[in-house]
């Protein structure tokens, strides 16, 4: 039966060089397994015997579509809310108090899967800046999470590490067909803005910001990439503004013009 197709090194290898070249990730061999399975529904959709077969259909120029899909597929990572708890504690208890009430205050967090850290940003920018301007660009290279994350739909499960007032105030529990999920309240969907944007290529005209989140995204690039990518970034970081990465991420022994604040937080001079 074709869902049994066996992916060999050699097609392997063609999902990796692509993947490489479109969108800057490195996959080990250990994630041949991966890739084997996040592909294998789409040889069934199309009736193909081999993992070949497939790349050979998204290579084709009128298969964009099917194309963005697998990118998809190989690029949606692991997320939820309030991942890495310091990071917002930072930017509530370090960043926010001494920041000018008048300026808006931007934050982009730049690989933000399926709007977790997005709306984790939101709400705590909402609540510690009720009536002082600010601003978040969520991107993301995935078109299907992205369309998740502008939803704001979770299931309930997915609450686990929203504190209990932020959850009361700006999540929406379901009811009827809905119920066994949560809404993010449209108020503070509406706050955020996403785009896809591939962090691998030249970046469109974004503005400049205070703080950059690139969490759990660089861990995938090779040090070519993670080069190229800070490169990008850099230059849209107002001074006196925090990169931050996280904790599993390093940009040890990378040059750059900013400086370590603590393990994970970076700050342009």
């Amino acid at each position: 039966m074709l869902e049994h197709a066996v992916l060999s090194d050699q097609e392997f290898c063609q999902f990796q060089r692509w993947l490489h070249q479109t969108a800057g990730i490195d996959l080990s061999p250990a994630k041949k397994t991966l890739v084997s399975s996040r592909l294998a529904k789409r040889l069934s959709h199309y009736q193909l015997p081999s993992f070949g077969d497939y790349f050979r259909l998204i290579m084709h120029d009128d298969a964009k579509q099917e194309l963005q899909l697998a990118l998809d597929l190989l690029t949606t990572n692991e997320t939820y809310f309030f991942r890495e708890p310091k990071h917002f504690e930072f930017l509530s208890q370090q960043v926010l108090p001494g920041f000018p009430q008048g300026r808006p205050l931007r934050i982009w967090s730049a690989a933000s899967s399926s709007g977790e850290e997005a709306y984790s940003l939101a709400m705590t920018l909402a609540e510690r800046r009720p009536s002082a301007p600010w601003e978040i660009l969520a991107s993301d290279i995935s078109s299907r999470v992205l369309a998740q994350a502008r939803a704001g739909l979770y299931a309930m499960d997915r609450a686990n590490n929203i504190p209990l007032s932020y959850l009361m105030k700006y999540c929406l529990k379901g009811i009827g067909l809905q119920e066994g999920t949560f809404l993010i309240d449209r108020t503070l969907r509406e706050r955020v803005q996403f785009r896809q944007i591939n962090l691998s290529k030249p970046l469109p005209e974004l503005g400049q910001f205070d703080l950059i989140f690139i969490r759990n995204v660089m861990i995938y690039f090779n040090r070519e990439t993670k080069v190229q990518v800070l490169a990008r970034l850099e230059p849209l970081l107002r001074r006196g503004g925090y990169l931050i990465i996280s904790h599993a991420e390093s940009l040890h022994g990378m040059q750059s013009g900013l400086q370590l604040v603590s393990p994970s937080i970076y700050r342009k001079p």
